[in-house]
């Protein structure tokens, strides 16, 4: 009987040997094993993922332009001071409220204002706001969106590294909150405003992070928007809009209500923003849909303004 080299690489490189007979029923055990190549499915084969249920976001120029806001997906919303942000966020909310949907809004800088949302619209009930604010040691910190001018001025000895672990800490606090309320799957839009963070450390935020919170609302219908300055959520997010405003109208005409504030507050020779013209740009839609054009404009106006 002749035999025949097999090598094999658990013998550590070394042959071993088998009889012929042995040798050709391998082989011929070998032919008959299936191929890898037939089990693999064509690309052409494969299903495509549906496309994703889209709701109003309450502007109707807005929804022209990205055919609304997709459950189950993270739609970013980014732009300076005074760009928008506030207006597309409080016509979301209340759009929402109003069909019937309980919403959450993570407030990461407490800059909510609860009477000018009632007056946008928002149904205060069916939201629950979660107000951060800075408590323990952090606290002596002041945030610097809200420091006056005299705070300013004895405010040069706050070291940048302390007041960003201020920042870091709360976005901690922001982001443990987020994944709770992502995980209860009982929201119909979750909204997280991140609109007055310092950039520097919204981007401290890992990208796993928003990896977790896209999958976590995958398969759900909670629409997750998230307001920021710049974007930070990378490829996790399936609609980037990023939004300026231009001052259109100003009137020096005030509530009493409004105006009594500023009075005490020495603001006596103020004026009231009425109305701006918002820039909305589609930067990215991972939807395939052809759109007639990338940029919209539409006018917000201001409670106060009638």
């Amino acid at each position: 009987m002749s035999a025949s080299p097999v090598f094999s690489s658990a013998a550590l490189g070394r042959p071993f040997i088998l009889p012929v007979r042995s040798s050709a029923a391998l082989l011929a055990h070998l032919d008959a094993m299936p191929k890898l190549a037939a089990s693999i499915t064509p690309a052409s084969r494969l299903d495509v993922r549906p496309a994703p249920e889209m709701v109003s976001s309450g502007i109707r120029e807005l929804d022209a332009l990205t055919g609304g806001l997709p459950r189950g997906c993270l739609t970013e919303i980014c732009g300076s001071a005074s760009s928008g942000r506030t207006s597309i966020l409080l016509a979301a909310l209340a759009h929402a409220t109003q069909r019937g949907e309980v919403c959450a809004l993570i407030d990461a800088s407490d800059a909510l204002d609860p009477t000018l949302a009632a007056s946008a619209g928002i149904e205060m009930g069916r939201l629950l706001w979660v107000r951060c604010k800075k408590t323990g040691p952090s606290s002596r910190f002041p945030v610097l969106s809200s420091l006056t001018e005299h705070n300013f001025k004895n405010s040069n000895h706050m070291e940048p590294n302390s007041e960003r672990r201020v920042w870091e800490s709360q976005l901690e606090q922001v982001l443990k909150v987020t994944d709770l309320l992502l995980q209860s799957n009982g929201f119909g839009m979750i909204v997280l405003d991140l609109a007055d963070i310092p950039v520097r450390s919204a981007r401290r935020i890992p990208l796993a992070s928003w990896f977790r919170f896209r999958r976590a609302i995958e398969h759900t219908p909670t629409v997750l928007l998230v307001l920021e300055q710049q974007p930070i959520a990378g490829n996790c997010s399936s609609v980037l809009l990023k939004v300026s405003g231009v001052r259109s109208q100003v009137s020096g005409k005030k509530p009493s209500a409004i105006s009594r504030q500023l009075s005490a507050n020495g603001l006596r020779h103020t004026e009231l923003l009425d109305e701006i013209e918002i820039t909305a740009e589609l930067l990215r839609s991972r939807f395939d849909r052809k759109l007639p054009q990338s940029v919209v404009s539409f006018p917000s106006r201001a409670a106060w303004a009638g």
